[in-house]
């Protein structure tokens, strides 16, 4: 199995996917992650929090052991000002070169517009006639995003779920690892929420935890 989770933001990947991609990699199968933004100091950050979030991401990949890392370079919560072709050609270059047959992708739903405008890409890098090797596209739940959304008919409704109970610790240590994004409980992305929740989808689905995801699409 060849798997790629697209991350808007990183952090994105370990908040809704961590466990499952853990899992998959102990199944003998390729993970791949696609980081879509970047911050710089061009588009206003400081240099030591650049540097800190180059260390974070060396950090993360190594954890995860990803077989591939790419990283489309935009800029971080700007994306309606990216052409949608320029998105869609970077993600299609992307599905090309690795050739996934499992897609983790943002929920439609979410609050944050770059994960919107990251699905609406993704939907267009999973045409079976253009990208013949995805079996299988699902949307993750992404806390403070996908919970958060107002519109009845997005709420995210899911259908598919893992078992992540041996796995569970790994995800948590790699959300440490992005510490300027973790707050104290009841702060949306703690270590207490993202617990829970895993306890609550295993307790939905018959497992001790777990991590849910809507299955949008699959060929057998």
């Amino acid at each position: 199995m060849k798997t790629i989770v697209i991350a808007p933001h990183p952090d994105d990947e370990v908040l809704g996917v961590g466990g499952t991609l853990r899992r998959r990699k102990a199944e003998g199968g390729e993970i791949a992650w696609l980081i879509v933004t970047s911050i710089s100091e061009a588009m206003g950050w400081s240099a030591d929090r650049v540097a800190a979030r180059e260390r974070e991401l060396n950090e993360v990949a190594r954890l995860f052991a990803f077989d591939q890392v790419y990283r489309l370079g935009l800029p971080a919560a700007q994306l309606d000002t990216v052409p949608a072709a320029e998105l869609v050609g970077k993600m299609s270059e992307v599905f090309k070169s690795f050739k996934p047959e499992e897609v983790f992708v943002p929920h439609y739903g979410d609050v944050h517009s770059d994960h919107r405008m990251v699905f609406d890409a993704v939907a267009s890098c999973t045409k079976w006639f253009r990208y013949p090797s995805v079996k299988r596209v699902l949307a993750y739940e992404t806390l403070s995003e996908t919970d958060f959304g107002l519109l009845p008919m997005d709420a995210f409704k899911p259908n598919y779920f893992v078992d992540i109970t041996g796995h569970l610790e790994c995800k948590l240590q790699a959300m440490q690892i992005y510490i300027s994004e973790l707050g104290e409980h009841p702060f949306p992305r703690s270590l207490e929420a993202i617990k829970s929740l895993a306890m609550l989808r295993g307790a939905m689905s018959g497992y001790e935890c777990a991590e849910a995801f809507e299955l949008l699409r699959e060929r057998a």
